[in-house]
C-alpha cells in the first residue's frame, strides 16, 4: 500500500470532513457531519458503502453486512419487517420457538414442507384441513378418534383393506337409499335375533 492522503476540512456552512485516499488501492473513506446528518462513505473500484445518521434514525447500505455477537436481542415498538429477494435461511443448534401473541399467519405461493422426528399439530377450539386434494398416510398404523366422527363423501365412499372390521358396542345402522349389497365366497348374518323385510 502507498502513501494515505489524509484531508481535513472545516466549513461553517457544511460542517466537517475528513477523508482517507488510498490511490493504490482505490479506495476513499469520507466521515462527513453537517449539523444534521453524520455520513461515513467507504468507496472502492466497484463497491461502495454507506452509513447516514440522524437523530431519528439510522441507514446503512452496503453489498454484504455480518453481525458477529455472543447474544442479539432486536425490539421495536412498532411494525417491524424483513423483506429478501433471494433465499432466507433461519438456521439453530437447539430449540427454536415462534410465538405470537395475537395471529400468526403462514403462506407460501408454491410447495410447504414441514418434517420432523414428531409432528403435533393442536387446536384449542377448530382444526381444519382442506385442499383440492388430501391425503393422510402412515408407514405404519393410523389412528382416527373422536368423541362423534362423521365422515362423508359428496359422490363416492370407498375403504378397503385386506381385512376390513366394523363393530358397534351399541346399535349399528346400515342403510341405502338406493340397491345395497352385502357379496362374499361365504356370507354368515348371526344375530340373537334376525328380522330380514
Amino acid at each position: 500500500m502507498g502513501p494515505l492522503v489524509c484531508r481535513i476540512e472545516l466549513n461553517k456552512e457544511t460542517g466537517l470532513t475528513l477523508s482517507v485516499v488510498n490511490e493504490s488501492g482505490k479506495i476513499t473513506q469520507t466521515a462527513a457531519l453537517d449539523g444534521t446528518t453524520i455520513t461515513l462513505t467507504c468507496k472502492g473500484d466497484e463497491e461502495t458503502s454507506t452509513i447516514v445518521q440522524q437523530p431519528d434514525s439510522i441507514s446503512l447500505e452496503c453489498k454484504t453486512f455480518s453481525l458477529n455477537a455472543e447474544t442479539i436481542t432486536l425490539k421495536s415498538s412498532k411494525q417491524s419487517r424483513y423483506q429478501s429477494e433471494e433465499t432466507i435461511d433461519i438456521q439453530s443448534t437447539k430449540d427454536m420457538h415462534l410465538d405470537s401473541k395475537a395471529g400468526l399467519t403462514g403462506r407460501a405461493a408454491e410447495d410447504v414442507n414441514l418434517k420432523g422426528r414428531n409432528v403435533t399439530v393442536a387446536a384449542d377450539s377448530k382444526a381444519a384441513m382442506n385442499g383440492a386434494s388430501a391425503e393422510v398416510k402412515a408407514s405404519g398404523k393410523a389412528q382416527v378418534s373422536a368423541a362423534a366422527l362423521s365422515l362423508s363423501g359428496s359422490t363416492k365412499m370407498e375403504m378397503e383393506g385386506l381385512q376390513v372390521k366394523i363393530s358397534a358396542k351399541g346399535m349399528m345402522d346400515l342403510e341405502a337409499n338406493g340397491i345395497a349389497t352385502l357379496k362374499g365366497q361365504m356370507a354368515n348374518l348371526k344375530g340373537t335375533l334376525v328380522k330380514i323385510g
